[in-house]
């Protein structure tokens, strides 16, 4: 087989950290020549159409979870149930050598659907610990690709076909990997950059402008912010409590140039997905992680971890992210503009640039029995 007219089947979740990996293996493999097709849900197109626009040929699955409750349940079934037969008939005409899931629920129709049908299938994990979806599917995978070391939740048989490919990030986020630092020197402007994705993060609308709003009048003129709002009501109500304390700041629910955002960033205030933080990881952007606290296994937590162990970021649970933890946190780095410096370099050094084509290499040696 040649790789020309090698075709392989996405199948991703509908967030965007399940998207934006599936979309930098496709950019990876269409530059070999392959034919690539992603399969997601309704939340996952959003992704793919409008602002994001790509030109990934993709096809719109059933699925849902397995909510609380019977009735949550049949639910649940019933639409994962449409899900995998449509996935069938997917298959069937698309004919893919190899279906590549990217984890979450949506996933799974068109991956349980290719291991059924004698597909080689590969699993990409983005977090620290495994997700159900992945653990469900993981059995008869030929490989699970892992974003970071560990593979916590797997057993002794599945974690022997693990790899570590580490997290594919977007091209334009990658591309920062090679830039420097914006200089920062005593008296500089200090960019921050504030974002909560795909959760949201009211909380940094309500701990953030209390916060600079108490520091002092020499800091407060240094600052520059740009946050994402969860809706227009939030922006509306942000923006005007920093422009009443003389903040220069930027807020919109939506940032089309986040990559361009990111690049001018001194740092970063972000929920930890996984995505996240292998973005900025890769940007090499120094990061105040506030972990979503409602994950039963903490994922968000570990994803931070990884790169706060390195010291290219701080973790702050939300229960301890409070305008005075916050305040002192931010006159530090004020003071001693190197610390952020360093914490840049140390942010670049944990990320894995490369790990769109690590898990192209992957996909690719397994399409044609090399692997």
């Amino acid at each position: 087989m040649s790789e020309s007219n090698t075709k392989v089947l996405l199948s991703s979740g509908g967030t965007g950290g399940h998207v934006f990996p599936a979309i930098a293996l496709a950019n990876d493999l269409k530059s070999r020549g392959f034919t690539v097709h992603l399969a997601t849900d309704k939340r996952g197109q959003a992704y793919l159409e409008g602002k994001n626009a790509t030109d990934l040929l993709y096809t719109v699955l059933s699925s849902g979870t397995l909510r609380p409750g019977i009735k949550g349940k049949i639910i649940g079934v019933f639409s994962m149930m449409r899900g995998y037969l449509a996935a069938r008939k997917l298959i069937k005409s698309f004919k893919p050598d190899i279906v590549v899931g990217f984890g979450g629920y949506p996933s799974v129709p068109a991956v349980l659907a290719a291991q059924r049908m004698g597909l080689k299938t590969v699993l990409h994990e983005q977090n620290a610990i495994v997700g159900k979806a992945n653990l469900y599917l993981a059995p008869k995978a030929e490989r699970i690709a892992l974003s970071l070391p560990g593979g916590q939740g797997l057993d002794v048989a599945d974690k022997m076909r693990t790899v570590e490919t580490g997290n594919p990030v977007r091209a334009d986020i990658a591309a920062l990997y090679t830039k420097p630092y914006p200089a920062l020197k005593m008296d500089d402007t200090l960019n921050l950059l504030v974002f909560g994705g795909s959760q949201g993060a009211s909380v940094f609308s309500d701990v953030i402008p209390q916060t600079l709003e108490s520091l002092p009048e020499n800091y407060r003129k240094r600052i520059a912010i740009t946050q994402q709002c969860r809706n227009e009501e939030e922006k509306v109500k942000t923006l005007q409590r920093y422009q009443e304390f003389g903040i220069t700041a930027s807020c919109d629910t939506f940032f089309k140039d986040m990559p361009a955002r990111i690049e001018k960033a001194h740092l970063v205030i972000a929920r930890s997905g996984a995505s996240t933080v292998a973005e900025l990881a890769a940007a090499g952007r120094p990061a105040i992680f506030v972990p979503y606290p409602h994950h039963a296994d903490q994922q968000q937590m570990r994803n931070a971890e990884a790169v706060a162990e390195e010291g290219g970021a701080w973790v702050m649970p939300e229960s301890g992210f409070t305008p005075d933890a916050l305040q002192a946190r931010l006159e530090t780095f004020l003071q001693n503009p190197e610390t952020l410096f360093r914490a840049a370099e140390a942010a670049r050094n944990a990320a894995k640039p490369d790990a769109a084509r690590k898990l192209g290499n992957l996909v690719t040696a397994l399409v044609l029995g090399w692997n």
